[in-house]
């Protein structure tokens, strides 16, 4: 049973024709879910003061790359661009990974490393001054992302989104140019738009969870504007708010502010330092796209038709949806931004980041011991694969067996 997996748009994916396919029915879910909680209580118990220093070096590294960035930006150049482009990509390190509650828990940890602390109010200019609004970024990417990854209601499930490149008639090198323009400003004109469109309808959304695993509701904080106050606003004006809360204060920041500290030197300096501001941009666009953007897409990896109908089944969807990249160095876990543990974080959204290195092997061994795929490769072997799913070239995989039709139904068909 479970032979064939067919592809989203319908059709048959010979790749996965044949008897080795995975068949859900064999897992013991309980099984693996209680080893999983095992797990997490020994990271739980262990936290403490070296979560905090690793957090501290790896901010103390990416603000040395921007005191390098802008030590050398008098004149073109591509030190400059690449030292304030990882300057920038670390800052969404920290957003992704405080935002998600990662170091709330850690004994001692300062307010301004926290959920709630981080990014908040005018500390935005200071800790993440990126294109999106922090609290926007937040809801949908830990809220509506997490809760339903690989399925219709995932706001980045790129399978969907690029629907139009997909089954448009442009021939496949114009595609694929399309998808290299979209990686080199995806931030401007895709995230910070569409995360703000969907924070400001947040309200008229149906009630999701934040944290299937860990019952936590979408948080109050998600729900306040910067001055802490409630915001009731769903409709209208969105293209203002657009303007004033992304694009003006980032461009001010990066591409005003930044060239006007190198005038004192003369028009050349100040002409340079936006060269290399603007070149940085495009380098961090790419950057974030690569690490980013595979996470949850390829041939290999699956959609889901409904939603999980235990904790077990969602923690499962989250190793079937999910891919790492190489992993297990600080160098190679710093350039990936902390996001080649995609895995462990889908299980664990809330752990600090040297703790993903640590817990890795053994939920690598935990699949293979009750005989769930477990999917790692090369960042660049997982961006082939999702520009090719982007263009119409590949497309994923359904969800077999109860994960689309829900585990009840499956199993009384079984005994019937």
């Amino acid at each position: 049973m479970f032979t064939t997996v067919v592809s989203a748009n319908g059709e048959a994916n010979p790749a996965f024709a044949h008897s080795k396919a995975f068949d859900p029915s064999k897992v013991d879910f309980e099984g693996f879910l209680g080893e999983l909680r095992v797990l997490r209580k020994e990271i739980d118990d262990t936290l403490g003061e070296r979560d905090f220093e690793h957090l501290k070096k790896l901010e103390k590294i990416g603000y040395a790359s921007t005191f390098i960035g802008l030590a050398t930006a008098w004149f073109p150049n591509p030190v400059s661009m690449v030292a304030l482009s990882f300057g920038r990509s670390s800052r969404w390190m920290f957003m992704h990974h405080v935002g998600h509650r990662g170091y709330d828990r850690v004994p001692g940890i300062p307010h301004r490393y926290t959920s709630r602390g981080f990014a908040r109010g005018n500390r935005r200019y200071l800790d993440w001054p990126d294109w999106m609004i922090p609290e926007a970024w937040m809801y949908e990417h830990n809220v509506l992302h997490h809760s339903h990854v690989g399925e219709e209601r995932d706001p980045d499930l790129i399978e969907r989104n690029t629907e139009a490149l997909r089954d448009s008639r442009l021939p496949m090198p114009l595609r694929y140019a399309a998808m290299g323009f979209l990686a080199a400003s995806w931030r401007s004109i895709y995230y910070a738009p569409n995360t703000l469109r969907v924070w400001r309808d947040r309200f008229s959304e149906t009630p999701v969870s934040a944290a299937v695993a860990t019952k936590e509701e979408p948080g109050e904080e998600l729900n306040l504007k910067d001055d802490g106050t409630k915001d009731v606003r769903t409709h209208g004006g969105h293209e203002r708010e657009l303007w004033l809360r992304c694009y003006l204060p980032y461009v001010g920041i990066h591409f005003v502010a930044l060239p006007a500290l190198f005038l004192p030197l003369g028009p050349f300096a100040a002409a340079s330092a936006l060269i290399n501001s603007l070149g940085a941009e495009v380098i961090t666009n790419l950057h974030t796209f690569t690490v980013v953007g595979p996470n949850h897409t390829g041939d290999d990896l699956y959609r889901f038709t409904s939603r999980a109908s235990s904790k077990a089944e969602w923690a499962l969807r989250q190793i079937l949806g999910s891919v790492n990249y190489a992993t297990g160095t600080e160098l190679i876990d710093t350039l990936h931004l902390y996001l080649n543990y995609q895995i462990e974080h889908h299980i664990w959204p809330d752990l600090p980041m040297l703790r993903y290195r640590e817990v890795q092997p053994k939920v690598k061994a935990l699949c293979a011991k009750y005989g769930i795929p477990y999917i790692q490769e090369g960042v660049f072997t997982r961006l082939k694969k999702t520009l090719d799913v982007a263009v119409g070239k590949a497309s994923m995989k359904v969800s077999p067996g109860f994960l689309a039709r829900g585990r009840r139904d499956v199993m009384a068909n079984a005994a019937e």
